[in-house]
């Protein structure tokens, strides 16, 4: 009799098992002459050497069917016990699927523009996804990028945003640079959440396979074998879009997103994101994506809220424009009056 040593990474061995080895009871039963030992997240078996290789074969399917889905049933262990066992982890179940979050939900891209961002980054290396809250910019990206890592297409995910919000100052926040940090990059983090499994995400994050950080840390650097997104977009300087977007390696995906709504740079200070758009427009190999109300998928009353701020936002142009021609007109017919008195 041989012995065997399997070691499990990445994965709750609970998850993988099932509470109290529900799931692993199950796969036993398909191995009766092998001894199957679970000791945290080591696996030992010990049988016939053709079983145990035969046993490999078919766990190595179910870690790869959960690392796919997330999620494992009997029902998926009984269908990957089968001698076609495999194909169901080459086939997806939804050709819309875009990745499959914690407990097998279907992430899919659900509008039409969405369904936009995902053909521009299936043909762009660069890519612009600009629209207001909630229409999905950010959510759709990271979804695409654990896709692209799951798929190896690339070896790390680069997720990052300026450190800018509504007036606040990193050096009045409590807490070493990672604690003042976090907050801002909290919606990333979101995303990951809902996409991988907690234990997995940290092993992730910690081995620098997802990495999360600050714009500013990318100075310097050259990011390759990555999917990068640039989140919050709005809030980078002209300066610092340029120095991002020539960080891109040779075999990179780039994803910029942002809402020109939302623009927390100081007053008069020209957004990044407007002047990238502007300067790229026509450059080829750059997809520019625009979302709409129409793409907002948070509560309903977020699309009337973007509604009434888009009206609001357009009378108060139209107000600025009309004050600033009435003070001309009122300017102009005060020199005409001075002139007029100075020549009698």
């Amino acid at each position: 009799m041989q012995e065997k040593n399997i070691e499990i990474q990445g994965i709750n061995p609970v998850e993988l098992f099932g509470v109290n080895n529900a799931q692993l009871k199950h796969i036993k039963s398909y191995f009766p002459k092998l001894k199957i030992v679970a000791r945290g997240n080591n696996l030992t078996i010990a049988g016939d050497e053709e079983v145990m290789d035969e046993f490999e074969r078919k766990f190595e399917l179910i870690v790869q069917h959960y690392n796919k889905f997330n999620i494992l049933t009997e029902n998926n262990i009984d269908n990957l016990m089968l001698a076609d066992g495999a194909r169901l982890i080459s086939t997806d179940d939804g050709s819309e699927t875009l990745v499959h979050g914690n407990g097998g939900v279907k992430i899919k891209a659900r509008t039409v523009n969405q369904k936009k961002l995902v053909q521009a980054v299936n043909s762009n290396d660069l890519v612009f996804a600009v629209g207001p809250a909630g229409t999905g910019k950010t959510y759709t990206a990271v979804a695409l990028a654990v896709r692209a890592l799951k798929a190896k297409e690339v070896k790390r995910i680069v997720l990052t945003r300026p450190a800018v919000e509504a007036g606040e100052n990193l050096g009045f926040l409590p807490g070493d640079l990672k604690e003042k940090l976090d907050p801002y990059l909290m919606p990333l983090y979101d995303a990951l959440r809902d996409m991988i499994p907690p234990e997995k995400l940290g092993d992730m994050i910690e081995f620098g396979i997802i990495e999360i950080a600050p714009l500013a840390f990318m100075r310097g650097r050259t990011l390759d074998k990555a999917f990068v997104i640039l989140d919050e977009a709005q809030n980078a300087t002209a300066m610092q879009m340029k120095m991002f977007l020539t960080r891109m390696g040779m075999t990179a995906k780039f994803v910029v997103t942002g809402d020109m709504s939302q623009v927390d740079l100081p007053h008069r200070q020209r957004s990044g994101l407007s002047y990238a758009l502007d300067v790229l427009n026509d450059v080829e190999g750059v997809g520019i994506i625009r979302l709409g109300q129409t793409d907002v998928m948070r509560h309903s009353l977020v699309k009337r809220i973007v509604h009434a701020f888009d009206v609001a936002e357009a009378n108060d142009k139209e107000a600025k424009l009309k004050a600033k021609e009435a003070a001309a007109e009122t300017e102009k017919n005060r020199r005409y009056n001075s002139i007029k008195d100075k020549n009698g």
